[in-house]
């Protein structure tokens, strides 16, 4: 079964934009779209309407939100299989549970109520901690939306919770047939010393051994794509934030414990969802 490319709207420019790109992900990837919209306007106006009466109009904005959404991917890419859901429930909890049944769910930065100050609204933060799919979280700048950098950008952190990250970066670059970048940051080199009495940190060897360890089993299967690895000093969530400038996807992976509700979302996860110039891939990998 074909699990498709689900995307939450609510009406918003941000979520706009996130169907936009979520078409062009479901194309690329030969799936269908599902659209979804959860709101409670049940409960504002009461769950079904009597006999000859209009629907509430709550119901009803719910509605024309995904009818806007749907005419706009099919504008965007008529070749596109579109389905939608109208669901009435909070929007975290309807999005978890769509996930469930997605290959990947792509939200805006900021919903329909998010001031404009917040760089990344609530709805996406729990989205990225909760999902049981690889989230996008669509943000940045023209053309890292658009894709024109032709590089996918992705975050290296050890072999034992990266092998999910590493595999979907490579199918994304294998399907955009651009360059994939891969950087491990964060180590000082052989020999420095530790802070508060730790023990110093691996050196460049080490960390290339690492990154190749990554790389060895997954990009087997992923031939084609070109890939450039490297080490960088210096704390990752400022690594890979200016990094993202040059990027049309940064992809990042989320450690989730067995018997725990959520992800443990890092300083670099929160920080790209803040201030990255690119869409967010976060993708969870699951540890004991």
């Amino acid at each position: 079964m074909q699990l498709p490319v689900v995307v939450g709207v609510d009406g918003s420019g941000p979520a706009l934009t996130a169907v936009d790109w979520a078409v062009d992900e479901a194309a690329r990837r030969g799936l269908p779209l599902r659209l979804v919209h959860a709101s409670l306007w049940e409960r504002c106006e009461g769950a079904v309407p009597r006999a000859g009466t209009e629907p509430p109009a709550e119901r009803l904005m719910a509605q024309q939100v995904l009818d806007t959404a749907t005419e706009r991917a099919r504008r965007r890419d008529a070749d596109v299989k579109v389905c939608t859901s109208l669901l009435p429930e909070d929007p975290v909890s309807a999005l978890v549970h769509a996930s469930a049944g997605a290959c990947v769910l792509v939200t805006g930065s900021r919903g329909r109520g998010g001031p404009r100050h917040l760089l990344v609204g609530s709805v996406s933060r729990a989205l990225a901690a909760r999902a049981r799919c690889p989230v996008i979280v669509v943000r940045g700048d023209p053309a890292g939306l658009a894709g024109r950098h032709e590089r996918i950008l992705l975050g290296a952190g050890g072999p034992a919770t990266c092998g999910e990250a590493v595999r979907f970066a490579l199918c994304e670059a294998e399907l955009r047939d651009c360059v994939l970048d891969v950087v491990r940051a964060g180590h000082r080199t052989a020999g420095s010393p530790g802070t508060h009495g730790t023990p110093p940190r691996a050196g460049p060897h080490a960390d290339a051994a690492v990154l190749d360890e990554l790389l060895h089993e997954a990009q087997s299967e992923h031939p084609s794509v070109r890939v450039r690895a490297t080490t960088v000093e210096g704390p990752a969530h400022r690594v890979l934030v200016d990094r993202s400038a040059a990027a049309d996807l940064v992809i990042v992976p989320a450690r989730r414990a067995t018997g725990h509700p959520g992800l443990q979302l890092g300083r670099t996860v929160r920080a790209l969802l803040h201030h990255a110039q690119c869409p967010v891939a976060v993708v969870p990998h699951r540890v004991v």
